[in-house]
């Protein structure tokens, strides 16, 4: 019984790391690009997912925010629409403060279907409509093609340092509950007896 209740609870870890990590992580999309625009948005319960307010902005119950919108297009049809958020100092670290710029460049990037430009739209996050959660662009670029291959560089540097740590500690935890939890535990025990 309790081996399946340690089971459910590492597993419930587990997926919530890699939750936080397909969150966090960039991803990006080889897409088409159809439209830019800014709109007056509300962000309430969902605000974990938007970037904070800018300094200055009315601390309401709700927030409204005029937030930039990028639309794109997937080579199989499928839609995606980007936020574009600065993300400054707070988590992820990505430290973006050139939502202006990259409006611009996706503005110049929008092409048609008869006459594509492909782009390759580095964001983190998902899109979930039903709570109107949209992944935040943070940079854009031109490549040669829909079917071009991208090597995302970053997740496996990330990863594999995550990889090496915990490796590390799987080595290191045996050796150091033997010499300082287990007599740590024998001395309570001990101690606890005494009384």
């Amino acid at each position: 019984m309790w081996t399946k209740i340690k089971w459910g609870i590492r597993l419930v870890l587990i997926a919530m790391v890699a939750a936080f990590l397909h969150y966090t992580l960039p991803q990006r999309d080889v897409v088409r690009l159809t439209g830019t625009y800014n709109r007056m948005t509300e962000v309430g319960a969902n605000s974990i997912f938007y970037a904070s307010p800018d300094s200055g902005t009315t601390t309401a119950t709700v927030d409204r925010r005029d937030i930039r919108f990028i639309e794109a297009v997937f080579p199989d049809g499928g839609v995606m629409v980007y936020r574009n958020e600065d993300t400054g100092w707070v988590w992820p670290p990505y430290f973006k403060y050139d939502s202006s710029n990259l409006q611009a460049e996706a503005t110049n990037y929008v092409s048609t279907k008869e006459k594509p430009e492909w782009v390759a739209v580095t964001h983190y996050g998902g899109r979930m409509p039903i709570f109107s959660i949209y992944p935040n662009a943070v940079k854009i670029r031109p490549v040669d093609g829909p079917d071009v291959q991208l090597i995302p560089w970053v997740n496996i540097i990330v990863l594999g340092l995550l990889a090496l740590g915990f490796g590390v500690l799987w080595r290191v935890w045996p050796p150091f509950k033997e010499r300082m939890i287990e007599p740590a535990k024998d001395d309570l025990n001990n101690t606890l007896d005494a009384m």
